[in-house]
């Protein structure tokens, strides 16, 4: 039986996430800073002259959707970008020759994703707090529910950075899907408030199911049910493994 290699581990998620901070203005600093704005223009200066959205202000009722909006395409990127360069610069073959499996691969890879998404959910918290009065309902699922997310969506990252055959197909997914879908999935409004036949297409969006997931966490409301956007995003957890666990027996674009 092999063993787990440790330390193989540790060098991968250190590189990772070293990776991260030396690009801190890009990585960190540029995401913090746009979702400040967001935080300015509708939580302090339109929220403060609106209603409250489910019983709470809307200020602290955008605060999921605009970590999400972050997060998700943050992680995405990050993980994608990991595994891309080495494809890029042909040093993906000291990977595969390092005595190294599946397993030790993904937990660097996705535990210095998950890393950098709990640090900028702290510093975006943080930050929310000098203009938005907000509470969490249920601090500990909300933490949960974040790595859950985070982890999902790095090793959808990871995906595309195997898929990927050049710079441009990177910021395609996160930049005119991710996007997009995350705007339209109720970040700065509630599905509720839609009337039918459009309440019906936003439940096909998936990025509902992970902002409401969130939502309920901070504020105890939502949407929909919180155990279902828990088994939506479990599921695409499970189904992100399989694909890579497929493509790492199969050398798919990792040889090439």
């Amino acid at each position: 039986m092999t063993r787990f290699n440790a330390r193989g581990t540790f060098a991968i998620y250190w590189t990772e996430l070293m990776r991260a901070f030396r690009t801190f203005f890009q990585s960190i600093f540029a995401p913090v800073l746009t979702t400040s704005l967001y935080f300015v223009v509708f939580g302090a200066a339109i929220g403060g002259r609106m209603a409250q959205v489910g019983g709470v202000s809307y200020g602290a009722f955008i605060i999921p959707g605009l970590l999400l909006l972050t997060l998700l395409g943050e992680t995405t990127s990050n993980a994608s970008f990991g595994i891309y360069m080495p494809r890029f610069t042909g040093t993906i073959y000291e990977l595969l020759s390092a005595p190294v499996g599946v397993a030790e691969t993904l937990i660097g890879f996705v535990g210095a994703a998950v890393t950098k998404s709990l640090i900028l959910t702290a510093i975006i918290l943080v930050t929310a707090s000098f203009f938005v009065d907000y509470h969490i309902v249920h601090p500990w699922l909300a933490l949960l529910f974040v790595v859950l997310v985070a982890s999902a969506f790095a090793l959808f990252g990871f995906i595309l950075g195997c898929w990927a055959d050049g710079f441009e197909k990177l910021g395609i997914v996160p930049m005119l899907i991710l996007q997009p879908l995350t705007f339209l999935g109720g970040t700065f409004y509630s599905i509720d408030m839609l009337p039918d036949p459009w309440r019906t297409v936003a439940l096909a969006n998936p990025i509902v199911y992970l902002v409401n997931g969130l939502r309920w966490c901070f504020t105890g409301q939502a949407d929909v049910a919180f155990g279902t956007s828990m088994a939506i995003t479990a599921g695409f957890l499970v189904l992100c493994i399989a694909a890579i666990t497929t493509i790492f027996r199969t050398g798919w674009r990792l040889r090439a």
